[in-house]
């Protein structure tokens, strides 16, 4: 055994998603693969982007949907807390919808995009620099919803290298007492 704890799924294919019915015949594959997982000793997930958040089946959010239909005791969720501001959700309000369900979370803070892949109305940046709360969000996520490894990561840097942004980001957190 090399220690891994997690088998993360980092997307979802179009197809898989493009009806209800067909998503949550997929969240009965993710429940069997946490079966599966937990015969290993390990534990299977969901990392998050914004179209679960922005893109509507049967009048829900499929995340709502995914959620509804993973058994939290076999799928847990690696909750990417900036990705999701692109599909208009907030990180607080969804830590606060679903407490217990975010084992890992990737960190990040976002700001209105600079225009850079024109794809995406807010783009990454330091910790404590724009409009998540990321220090609520993680510490709501570690008191009420189980969350223990908390994963920085910044995409966009606003001029800076990304090593000058990641020891800005880590002295961030190590001050949050993280």
């Amino acid at each position: 055994m090399v220690g891994q704890q997690f088998v993360i799924s980092p997307s979802l294919d179009k197809t898989l998603r493009a009806t209800a019915s067909s998503l949550k015949h997929y969240m009965e594959i993710f429940n069997k693969s946490g079966e599966l997982c937990k015969k290993s000793g390990m534990k299977f997930g969901y990392h998050n982007h914004d179209f679960e958040f922005s893109e509507k089946l049967d009048g829900k959010t499929m995340y709502d949907i995914m959620l509804t239909e993973t058994d939290p005791n076999l799928v847990v969720q690696q909750l990417d807390i900036g990705n999701l501001y692109n599909g208009g959700a907030k990180a607080i309000d969804i830590v606060k919808k679903w407490p217990g369900r975010f084992i890992s979370m990737h960190v990040k803070d976002e700001i209105k995009s600079s225009g850079g892949d024109g794809n995406h109305e807010y783009e990454s940046t330091i910790l404590g620099k724009g409009i998540v709360n990321t220090k609520e969000v993680i510490d709501l996520g570690r008191k009420s919803g189980g969350t223990k490894h908390f994963i920085i990561e910044q995409e966009s840097y606003q001029g800076k290298t990304p090593l000058e942004s990641m020891k800005e980001d880590f002295a961030i957190m190590k001050k949050w007492g993280y």
